[in-house]
């Protein structure tokens, strides 16, 4: 009656620190993007005078556990790249993960804050500038590109065993 089960997960370390770094971003977004940021914004924080502080404040730190992800997969791809055969297209995953999170954390971030800052103290934001309007639509691309692209990345990594 004692049967001994033989099965067992075969995975590289490199590809379950991927494949656990790819959930946890992709939740990570998923829970920022669709939830945290549309409640801010339907509630009229967005032209309040100190919205431009903390969501800077909240995206200056989302954005760092962002680049520490795309490192982590960047490096998790390469080193399987090496050790056994990857799809021809991981490794511009990886890259273009990294890509996004380097233009969002140096330049959409400074940018949405520099135009949402008051410096007028007198004066209250009753509406929401252009060229935030603007901004606000490139981060949306990239954040489309980004989950199209971790997704693809995490599907290939998950057949990959």
């Amino acid at each position: 009656m004692n049967a001994i089960s033989n099965v067992e997960l075969k995975r590289p370390i490199w590809q379950t620190a991927v494949i656990l770094t790819l959930g946890f971003w992709l939740s990570a977004s998923i829970v920022l993007d669709w939830v945290i940021m549309p409640s801010l914004y339907f509630s009229g924080m967005m032209t309040q005078a100190g919205f431009a502080t903390a969501g800077y404040t909240m995206f200056w730190n989302f954005n760092r556990i962002e680049l520490l992800s795309a490192g982590l997969i960047l490096t998790g791809v390469l080193a399987m790249s090496k050790t056994h055969s990857c799809r021809a297209g991981t490794v511009v995953l990886a890259v273009l993960l990294l890509a996004v999170s380097l233009v969002d954390t140096y330049f959409l971030t400074p940018q949405m804050s520099a135009i949402g800052v008051q410096l007028n103290l007198f004066e209250t934001a009753t509406t929401i500038p252009t060229e935030m309007n603007l901004l606000h639509g490139g981060y949306w691309v990239l954040e489309a590109v980004k989950l199209l692209a971790a997704g693809t990345l995490l599907s290939r990594c998950w057949q990959e065993a």
